[in-house]
């Protein structure tokens, strides 16, 4: 596999409990179904009234071109969830240097589908956290192919539509957390 090629990357692997166990290529993760773990973040506005929503970009190996709210990826090895997030929004989105906060956890095992990995499907430990933002949005053009802002009132109109092509993994989280903190993602 060439250097560049995603289905390359080392990854850690983890096992059902959530503990970091070793590591293994990210295409045989997929292949095989085994248990690894993702962390991204939910970024708001300043005043937290609004999320940047984005669409995956079709290269991405698992869930292309569907929407997401969560800017994520695995966790490598020896990483943690909460450095994974910061690495991944400054990949993705171009934010760098803002403060987080924990949301949710939680495993998800999806089944198989399309773009959901191996025959298997995925087995995933989700973690996600939050970033309040509004400075400048800048896309990683392999990962993102667009972005918005969208004001909550119009997400959670969004995520209760089964039709909406979102992320299945990032719409764990995302019903999870609204589930548990309705207060702040009730604004409009």
């Amino acid at each position: 596999m060439p250097a560049d090629d995603p289905a390359a990357e080392l990854i850690a692997l983890y096992d059902a409990a959530g503990h970091q166990v070793g590591v293994a290529v990210r295409g045989e993760v997929y292949a095989r179904s085994l248990w690894h773990a993702s962390a991204g973040v939910v970024l708001r506005s300043g005043d937290g009234a609004r999320v940047y929503v984005h669409r995956r970009s079709e290269a991405k190996l698992v869930m292309p071109g569907m929407h997401d709210c969560i800017a994520g990826g695995v966790v490598g090895p020896g990483e943690t969830p909460e450095a994974t997030a910061v690495r991944e929004l400054g990949e993705e989105l171009g934010v760098r240097d803002v403060p987080l906060t924990p949301l949710v956890s939680a495993s998800w095992e999806s089944g198989p589908g399309p773009g959901l990995g191996g025959p298997d499907g995925l087995r995933t430990h989700l973690f996600a956290f939050e970033a309040r933002w509004d400075g400048p949005v800048v896309h990683q053009p392999s990962e993102v192919s667009a972005g918005w802002w969208m004001p909550l009132s119009e997400l959670r109109a969004r995520l209760a539509d089964p039709g909406w092509p979102f992320a299945p993994d990032s719409r764990v989280l995302v019903e999870t957390w609204l589930g548990r903190r309705a207060g702040p993602w009730v604004r409009s």
